[in-house]
């Protein structure tokens, strides 16, 4: 270790300058610095060198130019171990710069503000800060380079602690952070122009996923799996990684893998909703004029599923809600707010774990599945969808009430797992039958389910996420009471399905768009 003499300040973020500044001349270290670092730290009595003193050359371009030479970067790059770097020096007249603190413009902040242009965002692209925190971070044998605030406190700290002197332990701690801060840095600015769709294609060439750790999970899907959350660095309005986490123990992976399905399915819809899930499906989805009554319609579609599942409300949750959630055994509460009523009745159950989530429109970019070796990459399962558009194929026509049930009932198939087969009635789901290779099997799973749950199918409609590729589908769900089929089309066999309808005296609704969710 050696004694660090000069170091370089050039921040944006002017957050504890002054107290690090006082810390540096109190340990007679000389300070260069540029435009509004040094006049924030001249402002406060600090002795500090301007790098254009320092350099000879005035900064220029709007300030585009002012630590880009050499005597800069000569004095952070030479190797102090090499005769011949430290003749070189000695040759040009240049000082080692011993510790360079450096954060560079704004241009996350720059380009989240809605009112900032492109070229707001290109002035805020820095230039001089990356190239010195990289000159630093290659040297960090010799230079100590520092990007956060956050680690002020632990820089003057060792000098106290080393007369003045920074461990090599301590340097490349800094320096590892230091490509970490540059390469989040230029993927935010890759991330913004490819976005811009007058430069790239939706899908480019190469995509870059831009991700920071949130916290640790409980475990894995299996308790002999570590996991972790890490969220996306683009703040997306209305997405699961925004919750507050209010109460309860450890969110574990499956936690929020089926917390987003529940948070999906739900933060969307009309009236006041409720969803519960249960393995990554819903078992239960209601809407009612209040989120208990909501609630109480979910969890009797089926109530043994609903053990221990997520909950999830597009609207308030109340003291009398919370009640009637507290008799039974659940993981999680979501919901865009709760009363105090409310948070007081789930602080009993010190366990159940409660999210608080802004249930603004939004969503990502891209939807990502993992296979070895790679990613399959496509966009959200988005599309407007007006239930007036569909096309009737049947004979018969449907009223209103069955229309506002087809079009919940259409809604919920999409947040179901392959093959899907709902039966709802009154804006209330019935039986859902998920996940089973043949269609006709998901159909008789959502009639028994609708069975055990003592839940009449009679008028009942039905929701298929795909095409019934034959009529018996159309025979299982009209034997248990269905009158109203709701469902994609497009099967080489619609001729026999839609006859199959007209025999059995059902309504068939083509929406012409599929929701495969595997």
């Amino acid at each position: 270790m050696s004694k660090i003499k000069t170091a370089l300040i050039s921040v944006s973020d002017k957050s504890g300058l002054v107290e690090l500044g006082a810390a540096l001349n109190s340990f007679g270290i000389k300070i260069l610095s540029t435009g509004g670092s040094a006049k924030t730290l001249k402002e406060a009595d600090i002795d500090v060198i301007e790098v254009s003193d320092h350099t000879g050359f005035p900064e220029m371009l709007d300030g585009r130019v002012k630590t880009l030479n050499p005597i800069i970067h000569g004095g952070i790059l030479a190797k102090r171990d090499s005769d011949d770097h430290m003749r070189t020096l000695k040759d040009h007249n240049i000082e080692t710069i011993d510790l360079v603190i450096i954060n560079l413009y704004p241009f996350v902040k720059t380009i989240e503000n809605p009112n900032s242009t492109y070229e707001d965002a290109i002035e805020n692209i820095d230039i001089g800060g990356p190239a010195m925190i990289r000159s630093s971070a290659k040297n960090h044998k010799d230079v100590t380079i520092v990007t956060s605030p956050d680690d002020y406190q632990s820089l003057i700290d060792e000098l106290n602690k080393n007369n003045g002197e920074v461990s090599f332990d301590l340097k490349k701690e800094f320096a590892l952070k230091a490509f970490e801060h540059t390469s989040n840095y230029d993927q935010a600015i890759f991330q913004y122009l490819q976005n811009d769709n007058n430069v790239c294609d939706k899908f480019p060439q190469n995509i870059s996923i831009h991700l920071e750790k949130s916290m640790d999970m409980r475990y894995g899907e299996n308790p002999h799996q570590q996991a972790a959350f890490y969220k996306h660095k683009t703040n997306y309005a209305g997405a699961l990684s925004n919750f507050n986490q209010i109460q309860g123990k450890e969110l574990s992976f499956n936690n929020l893998n089926d917390a987003e399905n529940a948070w999906e399915c739900v933060k969307n819809m009309s009236a006041s909703s409720c969803v519960i899930v249960k393995h990554a499906n819903p078992c239960g989805v209601a809407m009612a004029d209040k989120p208990k009554e909501a609630y109480l319609r979910a969890f009797m579609t089926d109530p043994t599923s609903a053990f221990g599942g997520i909950i999830a409300f597009n609207s308030n949750v109340d003291g009398e809600t919370a009640e009637e959630i507290n008799k039974q055994f659940a993981e999680i509460i979501i919901a865009p707010s709760f009363s105090e009523d409310a948070l007081n009745i789930f602080d009993s159950k010190k366990n159940l774990r409660v999210l608080e989530i802004s249930n603004k429109a939004g969503s990502d970019d891209f939807d990502f599945k993992k296979i070895g070796g790679g990613f399959l990459i496509q966009t959200p399962d988005q599309i407007d969808f007006d239930i007036n558009a569909c096309e009737v194929v049947s004979e018969l026509k449907p009223n209103q009430d069955q229309l506002n049930d087809m079009s919940f009932a259409w809604h919920v198939a999409q947040y179901v797992k392959s093959n899907a087969i709902i039966f709802c009635k009154d804006n209330m789901t019935l039986g859902v039958g998920a996940g089973q290779m043949s269609r006709v099997d998901s159909t008789r799973i959502a009639a028994i389910k609708a069975e055990n749950a003592n839940l009449d199918l009679t008028n009942s409609v039905v929701a298929s996420d795909a095409f019934f590729p034959f009529r018996d589908g159309i025979d299982v769900l009209a034997k248990f009471g269905a009158k109203c089929v709701i469902q994609p089309g497009g099967s080489v066999r619609d001729d026999e399905v839609i006859e199959a309808a007209n025999e059995l005296g059902l309504v068939m609704l083509f929406t012409k768009v599929r929701h495969f969710k595997h």
